[in-house]
């Protein structure tokens, strides 16, 4: 499961998801790509959920890039607590995506098993993603 090494504070505030990402939009490794249409947490269980559902599918031919890192920690109080005493322990670790962001790439891959891999991942999130390939975008900026 990916989870930081070391942080400087261990326990973080819940921030906000204000707008669309400005980096990490356009696919920079593989030729397809999974991006986020909405904000969202995303987990590490999520993540890792994901990359083996698009390994499996691609009968581990090509390469798989994971764009997103999760290096927010979520905090959580036992059940049957009573309130106060402080802000619960870290229960895992969440990664901030916003609308717009590549989260996933392929390569190496015929384009119909890279999308079959990557819509697989799909189902792995609670946010809504579309499949993308570096093609669209080179035709839709010549336009």
């Amino acid at each position: 499961m990916l989870m930081p090494k070391r942080v400087k504070y261990r326990k973080q505030m819940r921030g906000r998801m204000k707008g669309k990402e400005s980096r990490g939009t356009e696919i920079s490794f593989g030729e397809y790509g999974l991006q986020a249409l909405e904000p969202g947490w995303v987990t590490a269980r999520q993540i890792e959920a994901a990359r083996r559902a698009i390994v499996r599918a691609m009968k581990r031919r090509g390469k798989v890039w994971i764009r997103i890192f999760p290096d927010k920690p979520y905090t959580q109080k036992p059940a049957e607590t009573r309130m106060g005493k402080g802000k619960g322990g870290v229960e895992y670790w969440v990664a901030v995506v916003k609308p717009g962001r590549v989260m996933f790439e392929v390569a190496g891959l015929p384009e119909e098993i890279a999308k079959e891999a990557l819509n697989h991942a799909r189902y792995k999130f609670s946010i809504k993603t579309k499949v993308i390939t570096r093609h669209d975008l080179a035709v839709g900026e010549q336009a």
